[in-house]
């Protein structure tokens, strides 16, 4: 019996060690503060690590949170300047600094946050118009924190942000906004639609321009090119010709050769050789001087019998003044009326408008190149023709009784090829 009470005292003994020794140590986790009071007083601010407590005399309150905390705060019905009641939500973000005010200055500095923030909040935007409201957050969040900081500093807490996350005007409100927004969706749309269509008018107006303005130049620039590749083939021909010192007989004889393709056209009936080319047919009267005499009354075949032969002489001529001159390569005078003879043998027509120059023609031709002065063979030519009509109207005029003995005719010139 008497060891079975010695158990239990030592029992209770043990156990009353294991209460002292839980009350009287204590281990704060970091971040968090402790205010330990001894006999209900004030003892000190205890950070985290293991503290020691006096049994039954000190005492632990609650642990602080020293992180910064944040809390979110119903929606609080907010009248503004404008009368309209609007809902604002708000989000504050603060932190103990002192954890002796946090405990003895307020009695729960959460509540005393949400109430102050909200009277504040009521003040701030009681002053605002609905519009300033929803355009003017960040200075609602600095007005509030710049309040609330200045309260809850003897608080030992310290206000970092607020934050309003929402600002909700009533039903009615916001339908007409979102019809206003509607509106000026509309309106930007349609000025931006017009825009485009003035920049995309301008654009196509400034291709159009510049496509003309470049197809001008083009027209512009294919005609220059054109005058100067007709102005370079002009000179070329211009200066190929003077650089082949080219002589009148050479001319003519080009001129000749023309005369088998102005043969060909239908059109032509008669063939012009201009006073010009006289030079080139000094010599065809001596050609055709012996033929004269009835070669208008010859017929069409012997007419061209007797220019193939004619053309035959003409070749001999042409061959011997080749020869005698020392003149490879360019034409003489009896050439080109060589090749005339040809050209009027191949050119030979049966049309009976076609008009040939006269034996005549080509002896007087001949002559005004022989003379190689036109005024003095016109003077020559208008004597001989008056001498013939004096001669004419003597032989046709009746003979007269009296009168002085007949003149005799004045002695013809005589061609130096028929000599």
């Amino acid at each position: 019996m008497p060891d079975f009470v010695l158990i239990v005292v030592l029992l209770a003994l043990v156990a009353f060690v294991v209460v002292i020794l839980a009350q009287s140590v204590r281990i704060i986790p970091q971040a968090r503060a402790g205010i330990v009071e001894r006999l209900g007083k004030y003892q000190r601010t205890q950070g985290p690590g293991l503290t020691l407590l006096v049994p039954f005399i000190d005492r632990l309150l609650p642990l602080l949170d020293m992180r910064e905390q944040v809390v979110s705060f119903p929606p609080q019905p907010v009248i503004t300047e404008d009368n309209l009641v609007v809902s604002i939500d708000t989000v504050v973000y603060f932190q103990i600094t002192d954890p002796k005010a946090a405990s003895y200055e307020i009695q729960n500095y959460i509540v005393a946050v949400e109430q102050l923030t909200t009277t504040t909040l009521r003040n701030v935007v009681g002053g605002m118009n609905l519009e300033e409201a929803l355009t003017s957050r960040d200075q609602i969040n600095s007005m509030l924190r710049g309040e609330l900081d200045k309260v809850t500093g003897r608080w030992g807490i310290r206000v970092a942000r607020v934050e309003l996350k929402a600002i909700d005007p009533p039903h009615s409100i916001q339908d007409s906004m979102e019809q206003q927004m509607r509106a000026e969706r509309s309106r930007r749309a349609a000025i931006l639609t017009a825009e485009g269509t003035k920049q995309s008018a301008i654009l196509n107006a400034e291709g159009e321009r510049q496509s003309a303005i470049l197809q001008a130049e083009g027209e512009a620039q294919s005609r220059i090119l054109s005058a100067n590749a007709e102005a370079q083939a002009i000179e070329t021909v211009f200066s190929a010709v003077h650089a082949s010192e080219p002589s009148p007989e050479l001319l003519s004889y080009q001129y000749l050769q023309t005369l088998p393709e102005m043969a060909k056209s239908e059109s032509n009936t008669m063939f012009v050789i201009p006073g010009e080319f006289g030079e080139a047919l000094k010599s065809l009267s001596g050609a055709f001087s012996g033929e004269t005499a009835g070669s208008e009354n010859m017929s069409y075949e012997d007419r061209e019998k007797s220019l193939e032969a004619r053309a035959r002489r003409l070749r001999e001529r042409r061959s011997q003044e080749v020869e005698g001159a020392g003149r490879k390569g360019r034409p003489g005078i009896s050439s080109a009326i060589a090749d005339l003879a040809e050209s009027a043998r191949s050119t030979s027509v049966t049309d009976d408008d076609t008009r040939y120059l006269s034996t005549k023609e080509l002896e007087k031709e001949a002559r005004r190149a022989e003379k190689g002065n036109p005024e003095a063979l016109r003077q020559e030519e208008e004597a001989e023709e008056a001498a013939q009509t004096r001669s004419d109207d003597a032989e046709a005029a009746p003979p007269q009784a009296e009168g002085p003995p007949d003149e005799p005719e004045p002695e013809q010139p005589q061609d130096p090829e028929k000599q």
